[in-house]
């Protein structure tokens, strides 16, 4: 008989939950989140498990792996899709565990993408950079904040990177402002140096496959953001529709309506803001050089506001690329602003 298991992840424990085809359940126990205890549960089932469904938690990489790695045939379950019953008096792990089996034995699991093992590092260094960018960026916009408030002009987040100690000293005599200044102009120097280390790393690790280097002929896009794109999306026919990588991208607005009437948002966090920071960046860059997309900033803007208007760059570059990365094809503007 076939047996469906179902685990709920959690950050030092997980919950094993088997059912079979009656949906009777077979098995269940709470482990520690060591790997030989787990797999250790799941061998006297091995010869009759279909399947093994894993919650998508921050803590997948080694279950899945090491569950993959034994033989096992895994799904990775989104949790964000998977909607138990709201009428429920009563929710715990074990549930848990045994609705997801249960998913699985119907056929009916939302399940996620279990990105390949040998990408992940490189990926998720690209993420460790843009964690350190976002960090310089917050300590710029301080130093900005404060010439701001004590100088009354403002200074370009280039001009700030290329300060020294005495420059500062210059404009902040006092000895207060200038320890401020000096401690994050110190941060910004420090996180560029390790940026560009990364940089250098990442580059030195892989390059832009055949079928993503079209990617650079879409406006904005250069050479860090393109890798950042190649590695989040992975394969990009797991999109069926150019409005499913949009809304991964973040890019599509979450709203309910009824009768043409707002009634509620929905998650607008679904989907991956790693993704929805590089065609941000990229529509910053593209409505700088690229007339037809200034204009349209320009355009938007004046009809709602900039941040709306950025977002809507960005939403047009997502729907470009995702025909520039399916059909490996450059980038054409006709197309994207007539």
């Amino acid at each position: 008989m076939s047996l469906y298991a179902g685990v709920d992840l959690h950050s030092n424990n997980s919950y094993i939950g088997i059912i079979d085809e009656e949906n009777t359940v077979r098995f269940k126990k709470k482990c520690p989140n060591d790997l030989p205890v787990i797999l250790g549960c799941l061998e006297p089932f091995k010869d009759d498990l279909e399947a093994v469904a894993v919650e998508s938690t921050y803590n997948w990489y080694w279950l899945v792996d090491g569950l993959m790695d034994a033989g096992y045939p895994v799904h990775l379950a989104n949790p964000a899709a998977m909607k138990e019953y709201s009428g429920l008096k009563h929710k715990d792990d074990r549930k848990s565990a045994l609705w997801i089996a249960d998913l699985l034995r119907l056929r009916i699991l939302p399940q996620g993408y279990i990105y390949p093992k040998e990408d992940r590092p490189v990926r998720d260094l690209l993420r460790k950079r843009l964690h350190l960018v976002r960090h310089r960026t917050s300590h710029i916009l301080s130093i900005k904040n404060i010439m701001s408030r004590n100088l009354g002009r403002t200074i370009r987040g280039d001009e700030i990177k290329t300060l020294d100690v005495k420059e500062i000293g210059v404009l902040f005599p006092e000895p207060c402002i200038n320890r401020a200044v000096t401690a994050s102009l110190s941060i910004v120097h420090h996180l560029t140096e390790q940026i560009e280390d990364m940089e250098k790393a990442i580059l030195e690790k892989t390059r832009l496959r055949d079928s993503f280097k079209n990617i650079l002929t879409v406006p904005g896009i250069g050479t860090i953001l393109g890798l950042t794109i190649m590695l989040e999306v992975g394969d990009i026919n797991r999109f069926a529709k150019v409005g499913d990588y949009a809304s991964y991208c973040r890019c599509v607005e979450s709203i309910r309506k009824s009768n043409g009437k707002k009634t509620g948002k929905g998650n607008r966090k679904n989907g991956n803001r790693h993704l929805a920071w590089a065609y941000t960046e990229a529509a910053n860059f593209a409505k700088r050089y690229y007339p037809a997309i200034a204009r349209y900033f320009t355009k938007k803007a004046a009809q709602r506001n900039t941040t709306v208007a950025i977002k809507a760059v960005g939403h047009k570059l997502a729907r470009a690329s995702y025909y520039v990365m399916r059909d490996n094809a450059p980038f054409d503007e006709r197309r994207l602003f007539g």
